[in-house]
């Protein structure tokens, strides 16, 4: 595993925990795309990794991988037809938990701005979405088909409890209480003083909270809304997108004893409101280096200290490549599926508890754009997904992360996994713009014959073209599923190692045992 990147770790903690631009601390700027090493120390990547089968660090937590959707994608995905739930979106959502109940979480921006129209309350001036008796019944009838989980945003922003308490009896009674994991007040308020909540018809810009809105105003609002919300339903929060005021998330939980579930919301680059120069800009280069993924994941490890203290667990339940409008030129690349792939495991690997990746309709980032013509539905599938589908096969729900001795520094990064049925899973990832060829050693095992599986693409700028064990969704998909039989590489074991080449920009996984 990447547990030999500390300096590179604690670069990445120092740069997120400062809450400055990354470029005001050593190490932390931009540049050409380059491994790790070269930011630091020069050092030669090396040829062979060892699994250590007997040691296992952390299991992956069941429901780890979910989805994130705004309200209004929805309908937009599953269709307006209770009784006829769009499959391929369904089987879409089931491929990244396959066998097991996955979380959705439903709010994103359109939480702040959604509303249960309710018999003498005027609609305020923020609302965009209405819930309807059609809508929850999609939701209900999607949730039951996948057994899902599901993180519901209420409207915080609006600074209306009634309002909120309203939308929470709605969604209970249309959903079903069994299908809702929690209750999310808000989406990021550290941004209602800064962000618009709307425009009047003059075109003025309103906020949803005054210029001096801080962390203290955000626990009296948030005791206030709890106030009347049903009982005994756990509360998530804070919902946060921003260092600055994460770093008072313990002081946030102290006076919230009726948070049940920690939430926050990351994304490593960020289009508005920055300079092209800033590590933070959207280039692919920025979005493969280290800090993007080991600095991301490792940012949040202090947060997973905090959560656990007082008895909680974390989930980043909005996480994607590039936000405030993403860059399709980098986040629907073959890059964004390396990228999520390694920054999965680096969240597994701290202790998030799970993730949720954000898309809807029109986003830069949209994991798949679903439509339905002559009564047939379809979708056409991005890269990202590719990456998060390989992820789903290599860290399967309650298999144990194993420690990697001898894990390769700079671009190329190695995880493993042991399932509970024995299965050893050894995934190698190369994010750099050369060939490597790796010889993988599984100590404590005894060696056999193992099957390969590739992740690929023309380049790593590719938008179209991926392919996964040799089988794409490309152009699209009329079932959701992966066709044809998949293309698996038989390996020998010679002197008690695997030798496997692993292309510039790609990836590949070793299955070892029961299931290869």
């Amino acid at each position: 595993m990447v547990f030999l990147h500390r300096r590179a770790v604690l670069l990445a903690v120092a740069c997120a925990l400062a809450a400055v631009a990354p470029s005001a601390l050593s190490g932390c700027g931009s540049g050409a795309r380059k491994p790790l090493s070269a930011a630091l120390t020069p050092t030669p990547t090396p040829t062979s990794v060892t699994v250590q089968a007997q040691r296992p660090v952390r299991r992956v937590p069941f429901g780890f991988l979910g989805l994130s959707l705004e309200y209004r994608a929805v309908e937009a995905y599953a269709g307006t037809d209770p009784r006829a739930i769009d499959p391929v979106f369904e089987q879409l959502v089931r491929n990244l938990d396959p066998g097991q109940a996955p979380v959705l979480r439903i709010g994103g921006d359109t939480a702040d701005r959604t509303w249960w129209p309710t018999p003498g309350v005027v609609k305020p001036p923020g609302i965009k979405y209405s819930i309807t008796p059609g809508w929850l019944a999609v939701t209900r009838a999607l949730a039951d088909a996948l057994r899902a989980r599901l993180i519901l945003g209420l409207n915080l922003e609006a600074d209306s409890p009634p309002l909120a308490a309203s939308e929470a009896n709605a969604l209970l009674a249309g959903i079903g209480s069994d299908r809702v994991r929690a209750f999310e007040l808000g989406n990021e308020p550290d941004l209602y003083a800064s962000f618009p909540w709307y425009r009047t018809p003059s075109g003025q810009h309103v906020t949803g909270r005054p210029a001096d809105y801080d962390v203290s105003s955000l626990i009296g609002d948030f005791t206030r809304f709890a106030a009347v919300l049903p009982p005994h339903r756990k509360l998530a929060g804070p919902s946060l997108g921003a260092p600055r005021w994460t770093h008072q998330l313990g002081r946030f939980l102290a006076a919230e004893p009726q948070v049940g579930l920690v939430t926050l919301h990351r994304y490593p680059l960020q289009l508005c409101y920055i300079r092209r120069s800033s590590p933070r800009y959207p280039t692919i280069a920025h979005l493969l280096k280290p800090s993007s993924s080991i600095g991301l994941a490792d940012s949040f490890a202090p947060y997973v200290a905090v959560a656990q203290a007082h008895g909680l667990s974390l989930r980043i339940d909005e996480l994607n490549s590039v936000s405030c409008g993403a860059d399709p030129a980098v986040s629907q690349t073959f890059a964004s599926a390396l990228w999520v792939l390694d920054t999965l495991f680096e969240m597994a690997r701290d202790g998030i508890h799970g993730v949720d990746v954000h898309t809807f309709p029109g986003a830069g980032y949209e994991l798949f754009r679903v439509a339905r013509a002559r009564g047939r539905w379809r979708a056409v599938v991005s890269p990202e997904y590719y990456g998060l589908l390989l992820f789903a096969r290599a860290a399967p729900a309650g298999a144990r992360l194993l420690a990697v001795s001898g894990a390769s520094s700079g671009a190329v990064r190695t995880w493993a996994t042991r399932a509970d049925d024995g299965t050893i899973r050894v995934l190698l990832v190369n994010e750099g713009t050369a060939a490597r060829r790796l010889g993988v050693g599984v100590a404590g095992a005894a060696p056999g014959r193992a099957a390969l599986e590739r992740l690929s693409a023309p380049a790593v700028d590719a938008h179209s073209g991926v392919t996964l064990a040799g089988q794409s969704f490309a152009p699209q998909t009329f079932t959701g599923k992966l066709p044809g039989a998949p293309a698996m590489i038989s390996v020998t074991p010679a002197g008690g190692r695997y030798q496997v080449s692993l292309p510039a920009d790609s990836a590949a996984m070793l299955v070892l045992g029961p299931a290869s």
